[in-house]
């Protein structure tokens, strides 16, 4: 009981606390909550008295912010007044469930002022629909990018409202097509070797990037109907392979283990026993050796060139990165002859190994794709446009 009242009267005086910093609508849905549960409790009379002065509080300081924003014609006091008939019906749809809420100390009903906003709220709808479709147009009118940006949001906007705009799909098309930056990116190779065709379509594919960026779309195509903003040069100026080596050393093994047991024997020969008479055991060490033969393989492919970024509206280049990398095929196994106790269990592993075939040169190209996209990855995600 005692816990329970301690926790009553702790929301009552965060209540209390919400109300006198003007905060009535945080005071208003923990009145609410506490009054869902059992709006009979005697101890949550209390919550009815202060929701009741929440309510007729927040309802009055939002009508007084009405009658200003009513005064002024613009975009921002537009979109708050309509927010704020959505609000007040909101406020109303919290209490009315729990109506009536008595008031027993004072032998009345707590008053709620409840009233049909639809009509205001319809009117204020339309009229901020208005704003954002004459303002969107304004901004797409510019021709600026950014402008087209800002446009694109208010049309999102306007979308959101449900108003049926004929027009607002286009509308919103032409606002992104004109807020996008388009990138042009090519892929030169002038390394003198053949580069594969499908590492070219792994790397100009760049829905693989994971570059998140909303206004930027990558084209490797070029569109004829498309005025490019960027341009992203990817230059292979090196491919260069290694020779193919194997390379084969000898490693001698020894090692000393334990190979059977024999009974213990006095100078005699004849075999000793222990304090109960049994025949005393030990153990026959001997040392073993093998020859290990390990062979590697060697094989590498190193890629080097640069990321070019070209403003191609003012014709020069904006920045350079280097691009380059190394991958290796690379592959080891042995041979022993002797006594495979002698080995180690890495001795063993290698062992399991045999001889692979060396990639030609096309595949050892595609196997480095990963790192050369990962580089590339690098360079795209820390230099956007």
């Amino acid at each position: 009981m005692a816990v329970l009242l301690l926790g009553g009267c702790n929301s009552v005086k965060r209540n209390q606390k919400f109300l006198a910093r003007g905060n009535y609508d945080q005071a208003i849905e923990l009145a609410v909550k506490k009054l869902q549960k059992d709006k009979t409790l005697a101890r949550n009379e209390e919550h009815i008295v202060l929701l009741e002065e929440a309510y007729k509080k927040a309802n009055d300081e939002d009508q007084r912010q009405i009658n200003f924003l009513k005064k002024e014609n613009n975009l921002k006091s537009k979109r708050q007044l309509y927010y704020l008939y959505q609000g007040l019906e909101r406020r109303q749809q919290l209490i009315r469930p729990l109506l009536p809420l008595y008031i027993s100390s004072e032998g009345r009903n707590a008053r709620f002022k409840m009233k049909d906003y639809s009509d205001e709220a319809i009117a204020a709808k339309q009229v901020l629909g208005e704003a954002l479709w004459n303002q969107s147009d304004r901004f797409l009118q510019t021709n600026d990018k950014m402008q087209a940006r800002t446009a694109y949001e208010l049309l999102s906007e306007l979308e959101d409202l449900g108003l049926g705009y004929m027009g607002l799909s286009q509308k919103l098309d032409d606002a992104l097509y004109l807020g996008t930056d388009f990138v042009f990116v090519t892929l030169n190779n002038r390394s003198g070797q053949i580069m594969p065709r499908q590492l070219e379509r792994e790397l100009l594919d760049f829905n693989t990037y994971g570059l998140d960026n909303f206004w930027t779309q990558y084209h490797n195509e070029r569109n004829p109907n498309i005025d490019y903003d960027y341009g992203i040069a990817l230059n292979f100026r090196q491919i260069e392979f290694s020779p193919e080596r194997i390379s084969e050393k000898e490693v001698r093994r020894t090692k000393r283990i334990k190979d059977g047991w024999e009974y213990k024997r006095n100078r005699e020969g004849k075999i000793m026993k222990d304090e109960e008479g049994n025949p005393i055991k030990v153990d026959i060490y001997t040392t073993v050796s093998a020859i290990l033969t390990i062979t590697e393989q060697f094989k590498a492919a190193t890629v080097g060139g640069n990321v070019v970024y070209r403003d191609l509206n003012q014709g020069r280049d904006i920045d350079r990165f280097p691009m380059g990398t190394e991958f290796i095929f690379e592959n080891v196994f042995a041979t022993f002859r002797g006594d495979e106790r002698a080995l180690s269990d890495d001795d063993l592993l290698l062992v399991e190994n045999r001889f692979v075939p060396f990639p030609n040169n096309a595949q050892l190209l595609l196997d480095a794709s990963d790192d050369i996209k990962g580089r590339l990855k690098e360079i795209l995600r820390n230099n956007t446009l």
